[in-house]
């Protein structure tokens, strides 16, 4: 098998579940399906060797770091903002805290393939772990914007590594009968990692230095993970095609069973040299040479297309700002808006155990139909919600207003005779200074006061039991947009979120697979930078509705692209998937009776 250690250059979040899972119970070209059983016999045989849940868990630390770094910052900015004035007044900065993260990431992950290619699995492991604690206490001591956005950049970097390397790592040092079960448990705490991270920031809420803390936690893990590896061994794939058989064979000889071990040893150096006769490294292989090849050109297509739509139907603008999308819902509590988002992360990681139940029995080509047909439904949702926040929002109150004395929003004075017609949207949308809204003590939804926006109002507010409002204003349909980002995120994960990572494992041709699958990765991580830097200034340069309604006729397009260009790839050997390229025109139809019976027969 052509190593792919470039092939896994992103992840969004989570995909990598049942990616890595196909990824690493491929042999002989053919996928396998996975059934439950897979799982019961994963955990009975390695309960029996706990060799290899060691190797499997030390290194998917690596995972729960990716997921906790990625999720902890959406609840962390909440904070941020509060701490420093520059960053509540500009999106720019908001987005750039969110996003240089991301930029790291897309060079992290450059840098990892060649560390993998080069140093090795377990070395590469080590450098991101490094950067992991490098970064953790960089932003937990940021004085300012600019230090956290250079700790941002360095957890990016070690994001990168780590998104390719742990489940790399996993699936290389275990069982064949068991690995993609193992490789899953990469999976998982990818997505335990994001909910791992919401409950870290709920429970820093009333710590001093709220966000240092949940930044700065990050170290600890990586610290752990740094110490574990330096105890372990080596990928026993690398070192076999760095010729050090008998290191690799002393290795293997420790994770599979005496009557296995033997039949491993000669798969793996069967493998070793197929690799050298098709051609050698994948990195010999050109942009040029790969466009002129007609299965990988429409490989591609299928492949980055899917990597780029996964990102531009808006799932990260759910995850990494779900708080703040639950502010602009009408939430004005920190505490209450990541509470509230504990359920998009929750679900997000309960849709990762669903697909995997779900890919080999429905197939990959429907799954991603059903999953964008309700992604448009719930994006549908989401912007008539926010359209009704904006238009039905508290009006302002003058009598209000004047309890405040001279903290009234110079801007709202200034109206004049035109002020009776302001409400909180056009208060919130003042500038210079930016201004507030101090909802009704009653009933929020009652006239209220339009204040400057600083922390001494929002006292003077809050001091008479009131609301303060800076994001979003005070509605009765705040909670339908909670069952829109639920049914969003519900059809999401189980679909778009992982079936692009597993039709990049499944449709380029073996000698391909790795260099494709790079590309198709790195196209996803500059998608996620394009959609983290640019959501919040289309919210505030459009609104949210309009936002979301943009996401949702981008859903539209994806599901067009799907049915048109994205092939059904289940049970087919690679051959087959070549065959079936070369032959390949565009196909507007969903999917045809007997489909399934067909592949099954042709991979047997």
């Amino acid at each position: 098998m052509l190593t792919w250690c470039h092939c896994i250059c992103s992840l969004e979040d989570l995909s990598f579940l049942v990616f890595l899972q196909l990824q690493a119970v491929m042999e002989g070209g053919t996928v396998h399906q996975a059934d439950a059983s897979a799982f019961r016999e994963c955990f009975s045989l390695a309960w029996r060797n706990p060799y290899v849940l060691r190797l499997a868990f030390s290194a998917g630390i690596g995972g729960l770091l990716f997921g906790y770094d990625t999720g902890v910052i959406s609840g962390a900015l909440l904070y941020i903002r509060d701490d420093f004035s520059s960053v509540d007044r500009k999106t720019w900065l908001q987005e750039s805290i969110v996003s240089t993260a991301v930029a790291g990431a897309i060079i992290g992950a450059a840098i990892g393939g060649w560390a993998n290619d080069r140093l090795g699995r377990r070395t590469a492991i080590l450098v991101a772990d490094f950067l992991f604690f490098v970064g953790s206490v960089i932003m937990a001591s940021a004085p300012n914007p600019g230090v956290l956005i250079v700790g941002r950049v360095f957890v990016g970097l070690g994001v990168g590594m780590a998104s390719m390397t742990s489940p790399l790592y996993i699936s290389e040092a275990s069982p064949a009968g068991i690995r993609g079960a193992l490789v899953s448990t990469n999976g998982f705490l990818i997505t335990g990692g994001q909910f791992l991270s919401y409950l870290i920031n709920l429970a820093f809420t009333k710590a001093p230095g709220t966000w240092r803390w949940m930044l700065g936690v990050a170290a600890i893990p990586a610290m752990v993970q740094f110490v574990l590896m330096l105890l372990l061994p080596e990928s026993p794939r690398w070192l076999y095609r760095k010729r050090r058989v008998e290191e690799a064979e002393a290795i293997l000889r420790k994770i599979y069973p005496t009557n296995e071990v033997e039949y491993e040893i000669r798969a793996l150096k069967e493998s070793v040299e197929a690799e050298i006769e098709e051609g050698g490294s994948s990195e010999k292989i050109n942009i040029g040479k790969l466009l002129k090849t007609k299965t990988v050109r429409r490989g591609l297509v299928a492949g980055v297309g899917l990597q780029v739509f996964q990102q531009f139907v808006g799932i990260n603008t759910v995850m990494y700002y779900s708080p703040t999308i639950v502010q602009l819902a009408g939430f004005a509590s920190n505490q209450t808006a990541l509470a509230l988002s504990l359920v998009t992360s929750g679900l997000n990681a309960l849709g990762s155990i669903v697909s995997i139940y779900l890919i080999d029995r429905t197939g990959r080509r429907r799954l991603l139909i059903v999953s964008l047909c309700g992604v448009v439904l719930s994006l549908g949702l989401l912007s008539t919600v926010f359209h009704k926040t904006t238009s039905s929002s508290p009006a302002i109150g003058r009598q209000e207003t004047a309890r405040f004395g001279g903290y009234t929003c110079p801007a709202y004075d200034s109206a004049g005779s035109g002020s009776s017609s302001w409400d909180c949207m056009k208060c919130l949308t003042a500038s210079s200074p930016d201004c507030g809204f101090c909802a009704a003590s009653a009933d929020k939804l009652n006239p209220g006061a339009c204040l400057i926006s600083n922390s001494t109002v929002r006292d003077l507010c809050h001091g008479e039991s009131r609301l303060w409002y800076t994001r979003g204003c005070p509605s009765r349909y705040g909670w339908l947009a909670l069952i829109g980002l639920a049914l969003y995120i519900i059809f999401f994960s189980p679909g778009m979120g992982t079936v692009p990572w597993i039709v990049n494992s499944e449709i380029y041709p073996l000698r391909f697979r790795g260099v494709c699958g790079g590309i198709a990765a790195t196209a996803n991580w500059i998608s996620n930078l394009i959609v983290a830097q640019s959501f919040l200034s289309l919210t505030e340069a459009i609104g949210t509705s309009w936002t979301f309604l943009i996401f949702g006729v981008i859903s539209v397009v994806a599901l067009v692209f799907v049915i048109a260009c994205v092939p059904e790839t289940k049970g087919l050997p690679i051959e087959e998937v070549e065959k079936m390229l070369e032959h390949r025109a565009l196909r507007f139809r969903l999917w045809k009776k007997g489909n399934d019976d067909e592949r099954k027969n042709s991979s047997a």
